[in-house]
């Protein structure tokens, strides 16, 4: 179920749009973009394309029973995760940093936004297949610089099976699960990090796991430790 088009502006856009107009995007259907001229990363910024990336969306629609919707950000992370780990080398093993960037050392390999519309969410995935942006305010790596790049539409296809997958683990067996698989994927307990919230200001300490609901714990230099739920989150000593 997943529909590829020669470009767009947002694939994220495109699937809140037929939402809002009240069309039924089942469960399950991706739409993927050969090129993307408007996509959108978490604070503002946008999101550059890059020929043979992956840039895609899915839709979950959310049930009675279900976990957090906001907590589809430590899933999405996962997916994507597990689906890269297939074609990485051990040396260059992915981490997770908090929530769902997807990480090679300190560089960017994956961005995801989720979006709320009614009863549903529409996930955006954007992975560095071929090539990497050069960014002003951060690094980025694609998996072509380890070894030939996954094609696209294979990457796209192996990524859908995944998500459902971690779809499938998260209503069945909650958010435990979920964060016992993201900690082992995840940057370890200790890594120096920075936070920082919507009043820009700005907070230094080191990681000290997740909470039952997913939140971000921040063990601070005088041993207090800050809960946080949103926000910008990088390595400490770097804008990563």
């Amino acid at each position: 179920m997943i529909e590829f088009v020669a470009e767009t502006g947002s694939t994220s856009a495109d699937l809140a749009a037929r939402l809002r107009g009240g069309e039924v995007v089942p469960e399950g259907s991706w739409l993927v973009a050969d090129r993307q001229i408007a996509g959108r990363g978490r604070q503002g910024r946008s999101w550059l394309d890059g020929d043979g990336n992956f840039m895609g969306s899915t839709v979950v629609h959310i049930r009675s029973g279900d976990p957090d919707p906001a907590t589809l950000a430590l899933l999405s992370g996962l997916a994507v995760h597990q689906t890269v780990s297939q074609v990485l080398a051990l040396e260059a093993a992915p981490k997770l940093k908090w929530p769902n960037d997807v990480m090679i050392g300190d560089a960017k390999l994956s961005g995801i936004l989720l979006e709320r519309v009614g009863d549903a969410v529409v996930v955006g995935i954007g992975v560095n297949l071929a090539s990497a942006p050069t960014l002003a305010d951060r690094t980025s790596v694609a998996l072509g610089e380890f070894g030939p790049a996954p094609a696209r539409d294979r990457f796209a296809a192996d990524l859908a099976r995944q998500f459902d997958v971690e779809l499938e683990r998260w209503r069945s067996f909650g958010m435990e699960a979920v964060i016992r698989r993201w900690l082992a994927a995840g940057h370890p307990p200790g890594t120096p990090l920075r936070t920082s919230g919507a009043g820009g200001e700005a907070v230094d300490g080191t990681f000290a796991g997740l909470t039952a609901d997913g939140a971000l714990q921040l063990r601070l230099a005088d041993g207090r430790t800050n809960i946080v739920n949103a926000g910008e989150v990088n390595f400490a000593g770097t804008d990563k």
